[in-house]
């Protein structure tokens, strides 16, 4: 089956599979606003004969890999007629999507699965869990009072000390998404959303709220705490809202501390993986991977069912990678027959910081010796990954 990308005078077809899949409906007077949004984006689709069959959107975006920077391709928007389903047609563009991500140097790739393992088979993997705390009303409790203050915003007023909170947070996860102003203010602002900063008594910005307040309940979307003081100061501005709200939640990154430091910790909490992530370019990434350095030498031998460019062994060690790759002809330079065998989503889970190579050795993901795992892990530097955005 022809995959083909979809041209902009198709983009209508490509919206109306998006409204009947995922079952919503967009005015005829925002249809032209809707095309233009997507006019970044790498749509794929197979066709039968003027009938857009199936599709699928790559998103140009970029991720914060502690203090890098990794371009990466988010996977949206795959739909597909119910006629048309169960023959292939998103095997083929998922297959496809890998191959333009790499063409373009999206070395990894992102998506929220509606199902976590059918993107399993096509080698992508949890990236992170989120956090969502629910709290009562009677434990809306102060805590000791601070020097600091908050200041109230909206996308109208939205400005960079926000985005700075932000990035340095990023910088010290993995997978969180790289924000451009734009993107703050088309896809994490939305009508009813609150913001609220909080300042040192310097004057200086060191943490956020992202929230709404509707039928007596809080929702706080986003909590980004650079220190301590930020973290007591937004929760006490949280239980400022005490007599305008029965319950809150609090979404959050699955490390935060909170509610550790409560005077009721005792609350109801719920952890859930959220995103997905997959390595597209497995020698880039090894190659830019921050390593911690040693003289010691590993083999890590790959495979990835569904990108062939990344089957073969990587020996890591001294600060650099070599490469044993299957040449033209079947011919192929053979590693010694040591080391660890993993496949693609193992890798993914390991660089994104979600798993350690011990752990999944011991679920049975990693095969060798247990010495070749500690040298592993002793290797791979100690990450937190994350995700707060949707797309």
């Amino acid at each position: 089956m022809l995959v083909t990308e979809v041209r902009e005078d198709e983009y209508l077809e490509s919206i109306k599979l998006s409204m009947y899949a995922f079952q919503y409906k967009i005015a005829d007077s925002d249809i032209p606003a809707k095309k233009e949004m997507v006019k970044n984006h790498k749509i794929l689709g197979i066709w039968d004969e003027d009938i857009l069959a199936a599709k699928l959107h790559i998103i140009p975006l970029t991720v914060h890999m502690n203090e890098d920077e990794w371009k990466m391709g988010g996977i949206a928007g795959v739909a597909t007629y119910p006629e048309y389903r169960r023959n292939g047609y998103v095997k083929t563009l998922i297959i496809d999507s890998l191959k333009h991500m790499r063409d373009n140097a999206q070395i990894v790739s992102l998506l929220h699965p509606f199902d976590i393992s059918f993107y399993r088979r096509y080698g992508w993997e949890i990236l992170s869990e989120q956090k969502k705390i629910t709290i009562e009303n009677k434990d809306l409790k102060f805590l000791e009072s601070q020097q600091g203050f908050i200041k109230r915003y909206s996308k109208e007023t939205h400005n960079e000390e926000i985005e700075k909170i932000y990035q340095q947070f990023s910088i010290q996860h993995t997978g969180m998404l790289k924000r451009e102003t734009n993107w703050w203010k088309h896809h994490v602002y939305d009508e009813d959303s609150h913001l609220a900063v909080y300042y040192h008594s310097e004057n200086v910005a060191k943490g956020y709220i992202l929230y709404h307040v509707k039928e007596r309940k809080m929702d706080v979307q986003e909590m980004v705490a650079m220190d301590q003081e930020a973290r007591i100061g937004l929760w006490n501005f949280i239980c400022q809202h005490d007599s305008m709200v029965e319950t809150m939640t609090i979404t959050l990154a699955s490390q935060d501390p909170f509610p550790y430091f409560l005077l009721q910790p005792k609350v109801k909490t719920e952890l859930n993986p959220y995103f997905m992530a997959r390595v597209v370019d497995a020698e880039e990434c090894l190659r830019r991977f921050p390593f911690i350095p040693g003289n010691e030498l590993l083999f890590l031998h790959l495979e990835d069912s569904h990108a062939p460019w990344n089957n073969g062994s990587y020996l890591i060690g001294n600060g650099e990678i070599k490469v044993f790759k299957e040449k033209a002809g079947g011919q192929c330079v053979h590693p010694p027959k040591k080391g660890i065998r993993l496949n693609i989503n193992s890798l993914s889970a390991i660089l994104f910081g979600y798993k350690k190579p011990m752990e999944l050795f011991e679920m049975g993901y990693l095969k060798g010796s247990e010495m070749e795992i500690e040298l592993f892990e002793k290797i791979v530097p100690s990450l937190k990954s994350s995700f707060f955005d949707f797309f």
